[in-house]
């Protein structure tokens, strides 16, 4: 199943938090219609009987970086 993986970079040296846009993992599966496996025939109400029709949950990932963020660390 297809899913957005939302990444949060925080820095520890100054606490701001720079959130980067979402990233879709596609899967690798013909029955979902977010993968790019699924055929580009199949589509209307038969899909929507077969085929999975949203996303798994979101994976969120925050790593924390030593340091000051990009702006805190020009004017050090």
């Amino acid at each position: 199943m297809c899913y957005l993986r939302q990444v949060c970079y925080v820095y520890e040296s100054c606490g701001h938090v720079y959130p980067m846009p979402d990233q879709q993992i596609s899967c690798d599966s013909p029955r979902c219609k977010f993968s790019p496996m699924h055929p580009k025939s199949c589509h209307g109400a038969s899909c929507k009987q077969t085929c999975k029709q949203y996303r798994g949950h979101p994976q969120q990932y925050s790593p924390q970086i030593a340091g000051f963020c990009p702006g805190c660390a020009k004017s050090h």
